[in-house]
């Protein structure tokens, strides 16, 4: 693939590094930058033909097979509109908008115009997840009930963020997108999303926007999804997920404890890790910052999907559900209630409930619980399926 890359900022950079790492036959061709002086010197820096401070001329670029869209939120559906007219395949980084209204009109640009539309969710490409997936569609741990996910840092690192207007909000538009895609993607995609309780506060900064919040998200099919997000937390980046299932529970830590520990005094200018606030004392740096992250399996899916004319894994209809979500749970920090997940266009199952299913120790009863107690007992807790009693009973 030959790729506009639309920005030159820190995600940027990211992103071209990921491409232009071993060998990779994807690259970019032109950059865009609303600073003629910062596209020249990402350009310099990968050594690009290209470099532009017109979005159009870069989309528009004869070589030009796909748009990478790594700019400030409120830029996204300017730059998907300008793909849409050009006709050429987009990539947006995440959150696809500042809202849901705004990310399902650009989900209508892209399939109107017969354009390929892929979501840069890269935590939902870590080999950790991706290795968590499998495990969850082989059945390991059982039907998900309840999956939990955590970013937390001390900030994000450029001005648009800090502004609400710009943004779209603070710590839940910024790192919540990551969170409910991740939680989605464990409870089941397919599972109808539909109602959020949230709590958020602005503690630290002098912004407009919330700088931690925590969230609920319940679930046609009765699973719990939970986020918890903050620009205050001190110490670096906190990426953690937990699934609970009936048949098992998985724990992924993905940043800043990642069994990388490393002490120094400092004599040493470095750079440490994204969001690191020190370089000395004891410091969790990680050996592959792009790869832990998830970018390389993340691309490799979307120009593979744009070939093989598939969906990718995260699509714009998934950054559309996600801000979606996010609506209800900003209406929520603000009602101090449960508020619905609006979805004017729901492509999953149809049920906003589903059976739940026991297990059966025979005819007669339900298994509520067995184990194995100290003096080596088997106990078995049952319920009776007629009356409702409890009861007992020593396995042999």
């Amino acid at each position: 693939m030959n790729i506009a890359l639309l920005g030159s900022g820190f995600i940027a950079r990211f992103y071209a590094e990921t491409l232009h790492a071993q060998r990779r036959t994807d690259r970019i061709i032109t950059v865009y930058s609303r600073t003629a002086a910062n596209a020249k010197r990402l350009a310099d820096d990968y050594d690009l033909a290209h470099h532009t401070d017109s979005m159009e001329a870069a989309i528009n670029h004869e070589k030009v097979d796909v748009v990478l869209i790594s700019l400030p939120n409120h830029l996204h559906e300017p730059a998907v509109r300008a793909c849409a007219k050009a006709k050429k395949h987009v990539i947006c980084t995440k959150p696809l908008g500042r809202t849901a209204a705004e990310a399902k009109r650009m989900l209508e640009m892209v399939e109107e115009a017969g354009i390929f539309g892929g979501y840069l969710e890269d935590l939902c490409y870590t080999p950790k997840f991706l290795k968590s997936m499998e495990s969850i569609r082989q059945g390991s741990i059982g039907k998900v009930l309840w999956a939990k996910s955590r970013e937390t840092h001390p900030g994000p690192h450029s001005d648009w963020f800090w502004d609400k207007e710009k943004s779209g909000g603070g710590a839940i538009i910024d790192l919540g997108c990551h969170c409910v895609e991740i939680s989605r993607n464990f409870i089941g995609k397919h599972i109808k999303p539909l109602e959020v309780m949230c709590w958020a506060d602005t503690q630290v900064h002098p912004i407009e926007a919330e700088d931690h919040a925590i969230g609920l998200v319940k679930y046609a099919n009765g699973a719990i999804g939970q986020f918890e997000v903050s620009w205050a937390f001190r110490g670096g980046m906190d990426l953690r997920d937990e699934v609970m299932g009936t048949e098992g529970t998985i724990w992924v830590n993905s940043f800043l404890r990642t069994g990388f520990e490393m002490f120094t005094t400092g004599k040493g200018d470095g750079y440490v890790a994204e969001k690191a606030e020190v370089n000395k004392g004891w410091l969790f740096p990680v050996g592959d910052e792009a790869h832990e992250l998830g970018y390389p399996h993340m691309f490799t899916d979307m120009f593979d999907a744009i070939e093989q004319n598939r969906d990718p894994l995260e699509t714009f209809y998934d950054g559309y559900i996600v801000n979606a979500i996010l609506d209800a749970a900003y209406k929520s920090a603000e009602t101090k209630k449960w508020e619905s997940v609006v979805l004017e266009a729901w492509r999953g199952d149809s049920a906003d409930s589903y059976e739940k299913e026991f297990t059966s120790y025979d005819d007669d009863h339900y298994l509520i619980k067995e184990e194995m107690l100290p003096n080596g007992d088997k106990k078995l807790i049952l319920k009776h399926k007629t009356t409702g009693e409890i009861v007992q009973k020593m396995k042999q």
